[in-house]
């Protein structure tokens, strides 16, 4: 799965329509702005220290772009920093926004100042292992093609995954600040074969075309919260995606838009609905704050 991985994101864009599949920041510039305005809101809270805004994997730079107008209006032109590997996506992420820097690790980030962190759709990417009656299961060369050597209940865990919120709560524990985690996964811990694939915007075989689709698994909040909580940082959530941007005033901020724009007030709307819907992204979709101790909860928690 890294291999895999490694080699699509460092060879290609995978977004949009000429791309493999769409994320939230992609659809609608309102997901970015309610990003921003819970990271702002919590920046006030916190008494508008001085701080560093972060992004792990940012796509185009798309939710960087409209978190970071909903800061400035609030008064904050924070220091912009993205763990990226991909040389291809740093591209694009320096044209949508200018003056950023670069980090392979959330490790390598700076260490002077508090941390305002945005995860969307990061961890989900990040290598999972299974196992079948406590044996692992393993990939093989079989008939030509690749394989899997065993099947039954299968049990996932991403040491990956867990090095990398490890890290990210040390940070902020260090450091101070918040990290908000949006993804797809479930809640609760429990047995599941969760390992998908996407091409061309549908899902396809894992196994085949290694290398030339978006390889993810679902993130296990539940031990999402154990391991910050192991670093010493604070959680809140999970709640699913839609309740909280209700929360934070999407349909507000989509009335605005369409009465500015009434010609795209009903694709303003079908925006809004995949958003937030239980049965498009609204339950699927799950919202995870990690914080300092004495950093204050952001909204909508």
């Amino acid at each position: 799965m890294q291999a895999c991985n490694d080699h699509y994101y460092t060879t290609r864009d995978p977004l949009g329509l000429a791309g493999d599949f769409t994320t939230a920041p992609e659809m609608s510039q309102m997901f970015g702005e309610m990003v921003g305005a819970a990271l702002a809101d919590v920046w006030v809270r916190a008494g508008r220290p001085e701080v560093r805004y972060v992004e792990l994997g940012p796509g185009r730079g798309t939710l960087a772009s409209d978190a970071l107008r909903v800061l400035r209006a609030a008064g904050l032109l924070p220091p912009i920093h993205f763990v990226e590997t991909s040389q291809t996506l740093r591209g694009v992420q320096a044209a949508a926004v200018p003056g950023a820097a670069w980090h392979e690790r959330i490790e390598d980030l700076p260490g002077d100042k508090p941390l305002l962190i945005v995860g969307n759709e990061f961890l989900d990417a990040l290598p999972i292992r299974q196992h079948v009656e406590g044996v692992e299961r393993r990939v093989i060369a079989a008939g030509g093609g690749l394989a899997f050597d065993r099947d039954g209940e299968i049990v996932e865990s991403s040491p990956a995954r867990d090095q990398a919120v490890r890290a990210l709560g040390g940070r902020l524990v260090a450091l101070g600040g918040v990290a908000l985690i949006i993804d797809y996964g479930f809640a609760r811990s429990g047995p599941g074969d969760t390992f998908q694939s996407m091409k061309d915007h549908r899902l396809t075989a894992v196994l085949d075309h290694p290398g030339e689709q978006d390889l993810t698994s679902h993130v296990d909040f539940q031990r999402v919260a154990e391991v910050a909580l192991e670093a010493g940082a604070c959680v809140a959530g999970p709640v699913d995606q839609g309740p909280w941007l209700e929360r934070l005033g999407i349909m507000a901020r989509a009335r605005v838009l369409a009465n500015g724009a009434p010609d795209r007030a009903a694709e303003i709307e079908r925006d809004r609905a995949r958003l937030c819907r239980p049965d498009q992204m609204g339950s699927l979709f799950k919202v995870l704050a990690i914080r300092h101790p004495d950093w204050p909860s952001p909204a909508g928690l």
